[in-house]
């Protein structure tokens, strides 16, 4: 094949030389363009490649080949050391680098990140995330990548941005965080939507939490529902708070059972659209903090599409928590959750 970006100078030609050798190794992912996996990388032969069991390819595998695919060029423009201060920003609409994948990397690369997506989300989350994509600006080809750090030394992340997306594949490299750090989902039908969110990707999140929300009391209500404004549509409501005692609204620790399970299952409606080991640690997060008992849920007046009393926008905070869903009048979702809050650090 013959679909490399940028025409290469004598410098890149033993780059271009890798990455020819990576491709002819993974043997045409772009012809992989169904949910499968990747063939077989690195067996001596097919025979042998039939008897030995296969290991399921993790989202930093394909994040692993990415890396060594790339051109020396290429790498100029979307690679950066593990500590680039991009590697930490969180927004709603944004292009980490100026180069959008489907313009910038050949049919391989642009595979591979559509597997780094695929490995870093549930099959129901990853569905979900290229309606959004595709909805919201055409598809994953519309967004930008880039990549932080050196996957041969263990200590890399992925990320992954666009109109109402900021993802990450990161390894555990990136210390005291569950998904990478920071991280933004959306998705907008049309710019005011319509007060039942008819085709949002997102709003059963809104429902669960609304579900629970009727199940309280009249006194519950009161300590959950607040009537100031919502918090900002920007990145710093998912900075932790330095006294926890100060986060708003009404504490788990006030539920019942009955209305404890409804907040479990909110829960479980928000992270079941990721791979199950970063939901593992997102509850390794959550119990290490007093779990739901020391969060709190909150529901705002301000913007309810419809003033009809289901509230468009919610939050549930704890100490190194914050899932924050401001649904109108469309869907952002600002996320953070870490091992340890601000006053432990």
């Amino acid at each position: 094949m013959n679909d490399t970006p940028l025409n290469l100078s004598s410098d890149d030609r033993r780059s271009e030389v890798k990455r020819r050798q990576f491709i002819k190794t993974v043997g045409g992912v772009a012809a992989a363009s169904s949910l499968g996996s990747l063939p077989i990388i690195g067996w001596a032969n097919e025979e042998k490649s039939k008897k030995k069991k296969t290991k399921k390819k993790t989202a930093e595998n394909y994040v692993h080949y990415l890396y060594d695919s790339l051109t020396e060029k290429q790498r100029e423009k979307i690679c950066f050391d593990f500590d680039h201060k991009l590697s930490k920003k969180v927004a709603n609409n944004w292009h980490i680098v100026p180069q959008r994948i489907g313009d910038f990397l050949n049919s391989d690369q642009q595979e591979l990140v559509r597997k780094i997506l695929q490995g870093i989300t549930s099959e129901d989350g990853y569905e979900r995330f290229m309606k959004q994509m595709k909805d919201d600006d055409g598809g994953l080809n519309r967004y930008s990548c880039a990549l932080f750090g050196d996957p041969e030394k263990k200590k890399c992340q992925f990320v992954l941005t666009g109109r109402h997306t900021t993802l990450r594949a990161d390894g555990n490299s990136v210390a005291n965080q569950a998904l990478g750090g920071p991280i933004f989902y959306g998705h907008a039908v049309s710019e005011t939507e319509r007060p039942d969110h008819k085709g949002n990707v997102w709003w059963h999140q809104a429902r669960a939490a609304n579900k629970l929300y009727k199940a309280l009391d009249g006194k519950q209500q009161e300590k959950a529902l607040l009537s100031g404004r919502a918090p900002a549509d920007s990145a710093s409501t998912v900075k932790f708070k330095a006294n926890p005692d100060a986060i708003p609204g009404l504490a788990g620790s006030d539920l019942s059972k009955d209305q404890m399970k409804l907040l479990e299952e909110t829960l479980k409606g928000l992270v079941n659209m990721f791979r199950k080991e970063d939901v593992e640690e997102v509850m390794t997060c959550l119990k290490k903090n007093g779990g739901l008992e020391k969060a709190k849920i909150s529901y705002y007046k301000q913007m309810d599409l419809g003033k009809d009393g289901i509230w468009d926008r919610w939050k549930v905070e704890g100490p190194a928590f914050i899932w924050y869903f401001r649904g109108s009048p469309h869907v952002h979702t600002w996320v953070n959750i870490a091992h340890k809050g601000r006053t432990e650090v």
